[in-house]
């Protein structure tokens, strides 16, 4: 007998009710996607996904009470297993570089048609990090100014490099140490002290950084 594949269980976050409910809409239409819940502001997003601790949050950048980084950050803080996907209409570099380094996995426009979005998802879920080209760019193009005493490959660990390479292709904590043949505390120190070498404060920010520096391959 197949086993049943999970569903992956989304929350939207957005303050304009028809576009939520758009959202919604279309996502509710695939049957690998269950939507458990909507929030309007970012204090609303941040105490939903406590909650119901959804896989994936669709997090508008600009939101009342909260904006879509700072709830970015309270949530990374709080369940860092949860992946929060940007969903904005800036595409500029400075707020790219502001919701990777508050711990968002990935930055969408909002502007993507919806097929666009769906598949982005599936990718998403799939490869854990999600940053289109034209975005990658500008989002390389602000780590550059970052290069200044940056460290090169030869000071981060064998080992360190590959749970780099692994954590681009999305593992968790408890994969990682399933390939590595460790425990996850270990693979909590290695991240903890790459983290500290590369001078970045989030997994997305981290395999990001890498790939710049061509410590890892970005042909994933």
């Amino acid at each position: 007998m197949a086993v049943k594949k999970k569903n992956v269980r989304v929350l939207i976050a957005d303050d304009q009710t028809l576009f939520r409910e758009g959202i919604k809409d279309v996502l509710t239409g695939e049957k690998w996607i269950e939507v458990v819940g909507e929030a309007a502001d970012g204090e609303e997003a941040v105490a939903l996904t406590k909650k119901l601790k959804p896989e994936v949050v669709l997090m508008d950048i600009k939101l009342p009470k909260l904006d879509g980084i700072a709830a970015t950050r309270q949530i990374k803080a709080a369940v860092p297993e949860v992946n929060v996907l940007m969903l904005s209409s800036f595409e500029d570099e400075a707020h790219v570089m502001e919701a990777i380094k508050a711990g968002a996995n990935g930055y969408l426009s909002k502007m993507l048609p919806a097929a666009e979005l769906v598949n982005s998802i599936r990718t998403f879920t799939t490869e854990g990090l999600m940053i289109p080209q034209q975005l990658m760019g500008k989002l390389l193009q602000g780590l550059r100014k970052m290069d200044e005493g940056a460290p090169s490959q030869a000071s981060l660990t064998k080992t360190e490099i590959r749970v780099l390479n692994l954590l681009g292709n999305g593992l968790s904590n408890k994969e990682l140490a399933l390939e590595l043949g460790c425990s996850v505390k270990t693979i909590k120190n290695h991240l903890n002290s790459s983290f500290h070498k590369l001078d970045v404060t989030s997994r997305t920010e981290a395999v990001v950084k890498a790939i710049k520096l061509g410590i890892i391959s970005s042909d994933r």
